[in-house]
């Protein structure tokens, strides 16, 4: 065999083993995402509460610009969004249908389910999820996504492999 040759081989054999150990993203499927709204927002600091504090809070501080999005999403029977992250929080809002939300943390993949006219908050970050809709009907929703400005709005992740879907 030529030394070349050999070489070559070796490298090729190198970047199948180093590809093949790189997860692919789980893409969208069955599931659309319209952008209602954005705006920009310079740095701000809130923090409220009611009197006495130990009823309700609420603390939000951000440095450097932020955009804010709402979007608005659909899900056909059996759609999902594929797994992916946010560079910052989101709050969902489920309008019509059942959404299930499943975590990349989670090791036993516990669904968290949600009807119309419940919420819940995805942290963002490096925080990995999924939301299915798991019934026979088409489910809608708002997400109203807070991140850093002109950073992309969703990163898509491959499956952490934790749930048999």
């Amino acid at each position: 065999m030529r030394k070349g040759l050999g070489w070559f081989i070796a490298v090729v054999a190198l970047g199948v083993c180093v590809h093949t150990g790189v997860g692919h993203a789980t893409p969208a499927v069955g599931f659309t995402g319209t952008t209602v709204a954005t705006a920009r927002f310079q740095e701000f600091q809130i923090n409220l509460h009611t009197i006495p504090a130990d009823i309700w809070q609420s603390q939000q501080r951000t440095k450097g610009d932020s955009d804010l999005y709402v979007q608005q999403n659909v899900w056909q029977p059996g759609g999902s969004t594929g797994w992916h992250s946010h560079p910052g929080h989101s709050l969902i809002i489920v309008t019509a249908g059942t959404l299930t939300n499943y975590e990349s943390d989670d090791p036993t993949c516990t669904p968290h389910v949600y009807t119309a006219g419940q919420g819940f908050v995805d942290e963002g970050g490096d925080h990995v999820h999924l939301v299915r809709n798991e019934g026979s009907v088409e489910a809608r929703g708002y997400a109203v996504q807070l991140i850093p400005a002109a950073a992309p709005r969703r990163i898509d992740a491959p499956s952490p492999g934790n749930c048999p879907f």
